[in-house]
């Protein structure tokens, strides 16, 4: 059983940076479409960016953090995959939630039904 932990929350000054990290135990994650969603207090849970498999390496991003974040693989550890957030701001404050979809199901986890969800690691950016 494929277990989600993500790790790099915190707070961050608006202009800032942090990087947020998904690790996988029970598996590797080289054959998952992996993505990070994120929900701020009252609103809906929302995607932010996905990746295909390794072997595909297909990005999506959100609009909003087209130009700012960035997803990428460890390229060592198949297990482990990040979110390079760069020029935070405050409405980028949420929840972080990474998820996979086994399979390399990059769509079906881009519109919100991946087989996986992490606990999630709070992001919290200052004005």
């Amino acid at each position: 059983q494929v277990q989600l932990v993500e790790s790099g929350g915190g707070l961050a000054q608006f202009g800032g940076s942090l990087r947020l990290s998904c690790a996988a135990s029970g598996s590797t994650l080289d054959t998952y479409a992996v993505g990070w969603f994120r929900q701020a207090p009252g609103k809906e849970r929302e995607r932010v960016s996905a990746i295909a498999s390794s072997q595909d390496g297909t990005t999506y991003y959100e609009d909003s953090v087209q130009g700012r974040f960035t997803i990428s693989r460890d390229k060592d550890k198949k297990n482990t995959v990040y979110l390079e957030m760069n020029r935070l701001k405050p409405e980028d404050t949420a929840v972080y939630y990474c998820a996979a979809a086994r399979g390399g199901a990059l769509l079906r986890l881009w519109r919100g039904q991946p087989t996986h969800w992490g606990q999630g690691t709070q992001v919290t950016v200052s004005s």
